[in-house]
């Protein structure tokens, strides 16, 4: 567990305080809000894509081979992040969410800070993401934590591809 003042950020799934320290709510918020904003809108968890409702609904299958970190302020979890299992010495950010209500209290780049130590620590060499284009608060935070602008390894249209040197 790393504690980062009134947060703390610890891998899960692990021993956490109570049974909010879970990530469904705050993936299911993420995914829910992710379609809103392509114009997909959908109400209910039900009705995600496939490969999003699984990863809500059974997170520890779903990123059974991933680092999963939340963020917990007393024992609620405000905040989450996935990294991918590393492969050919590169690892990727996923997921990366705080809740709306705890914005602006630096959880996000807490989680990132953690996630880029961990990183480093299993001898990952870069770190790369993906974001949204219209999510331009994220990218402006991706930018000041050393993550540049790269290539897109992704199809998908209105969407910037990053990548960190560890």
């Amino acid at each position: 567990m790393t504690a980062r003042g009134e947060v703390a950020v610890v891998r899960w799934p692990g021993r956490l305080p109570s049974a909010e320290g879970d990530p469904a709510g705050l993936l299911a918020a993420y995914h829910l809000r992710t379609e809103a904003e392509k114009g997909m809108a959908v109400t209910d968890v039900n009705e995600l894509p496939d490969r999003y409702r699984a990863e809500v609904t059974d997170p520890r299958t779903a990123f059974a081979d991933d680092v999963v970190l939340l963020a917990i302020n007393g024992d609620i979890a405000v905040g989450c992040l996935v990294m991918t299992a590393p492969a050919d010495g590169c690892s990727e950010v996923k997921r990366l969410w705080t809740d709306p209500a705890a914005r602006g209290r630096g959880i996000a780049s807490t989680l990132l800070g953690v996630a880029l130590e961990h990183a480093a620590e299993t001898g990952v060499s870069t770190v790369r993401l993906s974001v949204w284009n219209w999510r331009t608060g994220a990218i402006a935070l991706y930018q000041r934590l050393g993550f540049a602008v790269t290539e897109s390894w992704d199809e998908r249209d209105q969407l910037v591809c990053m990548r960190r040197a560890v």
